[in-house]
């Protein structure tokens, strides 16, 4: 399987998504990366401000940051080769990147585990409402 490595400007924090005003794109990449996550694909992020030795330590994205500078952040990298500079993945570019299918965007079913379904991992005299089958963390 593919593996994505994100380059992002420095931000207040690890995500961007802190604040008042939250950018729309940040929020968006974020729950994506989270899905994705935890559908099982590997994906890493790396924010200047707290991981810049990262930057350092990838001759590549060095390379880019020395010809660019910060305009070409954040830097999208598929299996340690730039793919996008400047700017994050659409939906679409993701999914052909990665070779996967659109349910990797989405919360993984492992989400509903508290859900009185099918799918569900609370045993028959737990409650749904106690969080995570009472605050069992190993289902979610």
């Amino acid at each position: 399987m593919k593996r994505m490595s994100i380059y992002e400007p420095a931000m207040c924090c690890d995500t961007g998504v802190c604040g008042v005003n939250v950018d729309p794109e940040l929020v968006r990449i974020s729950t994506v990366i989270n899905n994705l996550k935890k559908n099982g694909i590997t994906i890493e992020r790396y924010n200047l401000s707290s991981k810049p030795m990262a930057f350092v330590n990838n001759n590549k994205v060095k390379e880019a940051l020395d010809k660019n500078g910060t305009d070409s952040l954040p830097l999208i990298l598929v299996d340690e080769d730039i793919v996008i500079e400047g700017r994050y993945p659409k939906n679409e570019e993701i999914m052909e990147l990665l070779q996967i299918s659109k349910d990797y965007l989405e919360s993984s079913k492992q989400n509903g585990c508290c859900s009185s379904g099918d799918d569900s991992c609370c045993s028959e005299d737990e409650e749904p409402d106690q969080g995570c089958c009472g605050n069992n963390s190993s289902c979610c």
